[in-house]
């Protein structure tokens, strides 16, 4: 599936070309697929926030599952739209509401909003997707059924920015907390390469002789679920024109094959594709997957 750019239809790289003086400048996205049903068929609904030099922008799209994008709405960056409002648009046969109050929302350093928000896709008068905290205000001003409780949350795909050290915030399962999740990885330096990564502040995964095992999985337990850790830190290594690592939590166990295949590709939608295995018989549900590209920053 191709995920949707927050300036347009033609921007849809992950970094932009080499500029200036050689710096290379890398657009700041937290991209979020739910899968949910309605109109009677089933449905996937991407929300991407994004920043960089611009401002800040949001774009949401809604997708059939042969990956047929049948609707866009991208709002351009901050400058130049209202922090709240409402869209109308169709999907099939169905007519669809998108509705944001940004107005009071408070950031951190990511692009996506933490606290004081929300965005609601409404269809036929339901409420399809309700991200945020403002739930009751957002109930009153779509004036529309409760959340569909088909929608859930498979993916999340995040660009961490840093030198040595990259954190986020993920839940694995829908009952389970938010944990805080920790990856520290040294590369250069008088020290030997490692890589160690933690929840909640607690070892998971430590790897040494990095420069030789700068590609694999591991499986950690977090909430008594089972999650596959995967990473692959080989540009760090080998290709510093494209500087990047990847790191991928996900709640379903991959067969050797399969990541055999994500792991010998230098596609990120591919790493990104590998959800649909958790749609397989031996999956209970659709599984969630944490993708994270993290970047090397000087500051």
């Amino acid at each position: 599936m191709d995920f949707p750019s927050c300036f347009g239809e033609h921007a849809v790289q992950v970094a932009d070309p080499f500029v200036g003086n050689g710096s290379r400048t890398t657009q700041n996205l937290v991209t979020s697929l739910y899968q949910t049903k309605f109109a009677g068929a089933s449905r996937l609904i991407t929300v991407t926030w994004c920043k960089n030099l611009m401002g800040q922008g949001l774009a949401v799209a809604v997708d059939d599952l042969s990956s047929q994008c049948t609707c866009k709405v991208d709002m351009k960056p901050w400058f130049f739209w209202k922090k709240k409002g409402c869209k109308s648009f169709e999907e099939g046969a169905s007519n669809m509401l998108l509705f944001w109050d940004l107005s009071s929302a408070k950031f951190g350093s990511g692009p996506e909003p933490l606290e004081s928000f929300f965005v609601a896709v409404v269809s036929d008068q339901e409420v399809v997707l309700l991200i945020g905290d403002m739930c009751e205000e957002a109930f009153k001003k779509t004036l529309a059924k409760p959340l569909s409780p088909d929608t859930t949350l498979i993916s999340r795909r995040e660009h961490l920015f840093g030198k040595t050290l990259y954190t986020t915030n993920a839940q694995f399962g829908e009952s389970g907390r938010s944990h805080e999740i920790m990856i520290e990885c040294q590369t250069v330096g008088p020290k030997e390469p490692y890589l160690c990564v933690r929840i909640d502040r607690q070892l998971v995964l430590q790897v040494k002789r990095l420069m030789w095992k700068f590609r694999g999985n591991h499986t950690i337990i977090v909430d008594d679920l089972p999650v596959e850790l995967f990473w692959d830190v080989h540009n760090w290594f080998f290709n510093p024109n494209d500087a990047h690592a990847v790191f991928m939590f996900q709640t379903c166990l991959l067969s050797d094959k399969s990541w055999s295949s994500v792991a010998s590709s230098t596609s990120l939608l591919q790493w990104q594709q590998t959800d649909n295995c958790c749609k397989s018989k031996n999956c209970q549900g659709p599984g969630f997957s944490l993708l994270l590209l993290a970047w090397k920053s000087e500051w």
